[in-house]
C-alpha cells in the first residue's frame, strides 16, 4: 500500500462517522444477528442500491477469500453501502488489492479494515502442498500460491494435517496484516490513529467469526 500526493496526514472520517472501535462493534453486532438467525437484510432490492448512486460511506473494508461459502455481507448482516468488500482466493494482498484498500482508506475514509480467512482454505492448502511436497500448480494459480508462501514460514510442518492447515490459515491472515501495517500508508494511518486493522477467521461449520488477538 504505497503513499501518494493525495494521502497526507490529517485526513480522517467526518466527526459524525463511527470510530474504528464503533465500526468493529457494529460489524460484530451484525454477525451476532446472523448467528441468531435474525438478520435485518434478507434481500437486496434494486431501489436500495439505486439510492446509493450519489456516493458511499462504508464503515468497514473487508479483505476476504473468494470462496463462495464466505460472503461478508451475509456473515455480518450488512446492507448496501455498509461494507467495502474485496474478495480474492486466499485473501492475498496483490498490488491491485492494495490499491482497492488504499481507495477505501484515502477516499472513502473507512475506519475499519478486516482481513478475514476461513478454515480449510484451498489456496492456503495449495501453498502448503508447494512448501511441503514441491507441488507446482497451474501458472496463474502458482502466482497466487507464491504470494501465500512467505506466511508458511511460521507454520509447523510436523503438525497433523488439519492442525497444520488451521495454523497456516491464521498465519496467512497475520502476515497480510503485517504487510499492510508495515507499508508507508499503514504506518501513516497508525500515526493518525483513526483506522483500525483487525484479523478474523470464519468457521464454515459453525458460521462463527473469531477476531484474532495480537494482530
Amino acid at each position: 500500500m504505497s503513499t501518494d500526493a493525495h494521502d497526507r496526514p490529517g485526513t480522517g472520517p467526518a466527526p459524525s462517522a463511527p470510530t474504528a472501535d464503533e465500526a468493529l462493534e457494529r460489524l460484530m453486532a451484525g454477525h451476532e444477528r446472523y448467528l441468531q438467525g435474525t438478520p435485518r437484510f434478507n434481500t437486496m432490492r434494486r431501489e436500495e442500491l439505486a439510492g446509493l448512486a450519489k456516493g458511499q460511506q462504508p464503515y468497514a473494508a473487508i479483505l476476504g477469500c473468494a470462496d463462495s461459502r464466505v460472503p461478508p455481507e451475509v456473515i455480518f448482516d450488512a446492507g448496501p453501502g455498509e461494507l467495502f468488500v474485496i474478495r480474492v482466493a486466499g485473501n492475498v494482498l496483490s498490488a491491485e488489492v492494495a490499491g482497492s484498500l488504499q481507495y477505501a482508506g484515502v477516499h472513502l475514509l473507512t475506519p475499519l479494515l478486516v482481513v478475514m480467512g476461513h478454515d480449510g482454505c484451498g489456496a492456503v492448502k495449495a501453498a502448503l502442498a508447494s512448501r511441503n511436497e514441491g507441488v507446482q500448480h497451474h501458472s496463474r494459480i502458482q502466482i497466487l500460491v507464491d504470494s501465500i508462501l512467505p506466511a508458511m514460514e511460521y507454520v509447523d510442518s510436523s503438525l497433523p494435517p488439519e492442525e497444520e492447515l488451521a495454523q497456516a490459515v491464521e498465519a496467512n491472515v497475520r502476515e497480510t496484516l503485517r504487510v499492510i501495517r508495515d507499508s508507508p500508508e499503514g504506518r501513516r494511518r497508525a500515526e493518525e490513529g483513526w483506522m483500525k486493522l483487525v484479523g478474523a477467521l470464519y468457521d464454515l461449520s459453525s458460521g462463527r467469526v473469531r477476531i484474532l488477538d495480537n494482530c
